[in-house]
């Protein structure tokens, strides 16, 4: 678990202390909103349609039930009573007050806790696997390196203003969680031919309207180059980065428009005169932030649970959220339990305070003090014995928690739309209320397996929608709201971008377009294949087929 040092407690109570004086001269009139802008947003602080909204960071997705719970008393405290949990892996608050706000950053404080650099044009909240350190498929724990990516990049006076956000993700895992090809910089851990542990480097990747898959740029760097080299491309970038243009000021226009190669050359360029700089990183400070992440005491238990076994056989309901929500620990009987956000006609990725509260006090008696966020805005309990999973089960199903369909199509991720964001075309949150009220048939969701549809309500593609199985675009058509779907993306270790369906459809159609392609998706699958390998094997022109011959027909 990360942990604030001498150097974080000092740095965060000026940092506070600062904006409270900032947004004193901006309530006294003394700086006006062009001015006052740039301040706010370099501590996590937006201007929304309707009020300000406040994003907190959540380092790489990782949280302790006390944070948990000052989360839910700032919901309660400062916002209407519940907050939302984001793709960056952090939470927002859509209804805090400008002269709260202050107040606000010093209780986040009290738990170690930030809203530095959650926004603005710097390095931002640092996001990983939401399974890190615990998942059985791992090669390698990916969090230390988040940290020391935080600690490296918080307030870095080079990297303070560059030319646009800048995103950064890390995955120590073959089958990437962390969407680490939509990134402006992904990290992949693994093995050189040598069975050292490094990283596979990818550059430019982005979504939002140019969006593109990023390309390895470098295919192994040791750990203690990780810097130095981040530091390389960052400084490429802060050179050659447009200020002229916001639209085109993003590190993937760049590396498109010079070419990989030749940013890798000016890159290496970079590297070659700063890798062995003060920035080269010893093994004793991997060490002692590794020492941060040592695993807690787990017990010597079973493999498998007999018992547990048993209840699956007697109870339908409980196994299909097994089969769903559960995944693999490396330690033996223990389990990781995805706790879902996306209950029927719920808003994907929203809490209410008394529902985190309630999420703290089960981290502290199933979890081991330990809670996650996943980019797909879900919560993750990481350490939970196997023979706790069914008193959890009825727990979580009390507080409608346990909707068995992590990776199935109503696990969607959604983007707060035009209900909040002044710069959406419409509204996302109905769009996906309405498909999680058509699929409710859980054996049916069961049958049509992994599934991802990802709804945005503009082309910044906060809610990802290029890289969904399905992709929903909120588009505005003569002050009307349509929605624009495409097919075929995904963000895993075979990201790809969707392609267009075709025109866009109105709002009360969305559902209905969704069953027209899961109908032929079923009808034209083989051997059990999942959406995307069925699209990639037969292109769009079915479902094309499928969705507007029957929307001509009537």
């Amino acid at each position: 678990m990360y942990r604030y040092d001498e150097f974080d407690h000092k740095l965060v109570a000026e940092r506070v202390s600062q904006f409270r004086r900032q947004v004193e001269r901006r309530l006294s009139g003394e700086l006006n909103e062009d001015q006052f802008k740039p301040l706010r947003l370099m501590n996590g602080l937006y201007l929304q349609l309707h009020a300000y909204m406040l994003r907190v960071n959540v380092p790489y997705g990782t949280l302790t039930s006390r944070q948990m719970r000052k989360f839910a008393h700032i919901a309660r405290t400062y916002d209407r009573g519940f907050g939302h949990f984001t793709t960056r892996q952090n939470i927002q608050y859509n209804w805090v007050k400008l002269e709260d706000t202050a107040d606000i950053l010093a209780e986040l404080a009290e738990v170690e806790v930030t809203a530095i650099q959650s926004s603005g044009n710097c390095v931002r909240n640092i996001t990983s696997d939401q399974y890190a350190g615990r998942a059985k498929d791992e090669l390698a724990d990916p969090r230390l390196y988040c940290e020391l990516l935080r600690q490296y990049s918080v307030l870095h006076p080079e990297f303070s203003y560059l030319p646009r956000k800048f995103k950064i993700a890390v995955t120590g895992s073959p089958n990437d969680r962390a969407a680490v090809a939509v990134h402006d910089i992904g990290l992949r851990m693994h093995a050189n031919d040598a069975g050292e542990m490094g990283f596979e480097a990818l550059v430019g990747g982005g979504l939002g309207r140019t969006p593109y898959i990023g390309k390895t740029i470098r295919d192994w760097v040791a750990p203690e180059h990780l810097l130095s080299y981040v530091e390389a491309i960052l400084r490429v970038y802060n050179m050659h980065g447009r200020r002229d243009n916001i639209h085109k000021a993003r590190i993937k226009i760049i590396v498109n428009q010079m070419g990989i190669d030749r940013y890798r050359e000016l890159v290496d360029a970079e590297w070659e005169r700063i890798k062995d700089s003060a920035l080269h990183v010893p093994r004793a400070e991997i060490d002692r932030i590794e020492a941060y992440f040592a695993p807690p005491e787990y017990e010597d238990l079973e493999e498998s649970s007999s018992e547990l076994d048993t209840l699956r056989r007697a109870d339908a309901e409980f196994d299909r959220w097994m089969s769903s929500n559960v995944a693999e620990h490396k330690m033996p009987g223990y389990a990781i339990v995805n706790l879902s956000l996306k209950a029927p006609g719920k808003a994907p990725g929203d809490i209410t305070a008394d529902d985190m509260d309630a999420v703290a006090d089960l981290a502290d008696r199933y979890s081991l003090d330990e809670i996650r966020v996943s980019h797909r805005q879900n919560l993750v309990f990481v350490d939970v014995r196997q023979t706790d999973l069914h008193a959890l089960w009825q727990a979580l199903a009390a507080l409608e928690l346990a909707t068995p369909n992590v990776g199935a199509l109503t696990d969607m991720i959604c983007c707060p739309g035009l209900d909040f964001c002044a710069l959406a075309n419409a509204r996302s949150i109905p769009v996906a209320q309405d498909i999680s009220r058509h699929f409710v048939d859980v054996d049916r969701l069961t049958a049509i397996g992994n599934f991802t549809i990802n709804i945005s309500g503009c082309m910044n593609a906060c809610g990802h929608h290029h890289v969904g199985h399905i992709g929903i675009l909120g588009v505005d058509k003569r002050g009307k709201e349509f929605f624009q779907l495409t097919l075929g993306g995904s963000s895993d270790q075979n990201a790809s971008l969707g392609d267009r369906l075709g025109p866009a459809l109105p709002q009360a159609d969305v559902p209905g377009a969704i069953q027209s392609i899961v109908e032929a998706y079923m009808d034209l699958r083989e051997d059990g294949e999942r959406f995307l390998d069925t699209y990639r094997r037969v292109g769009m022109a079915p479902f094309k087929k499928a969705v507007y011959a029957i929307r001509k027909a009537a």
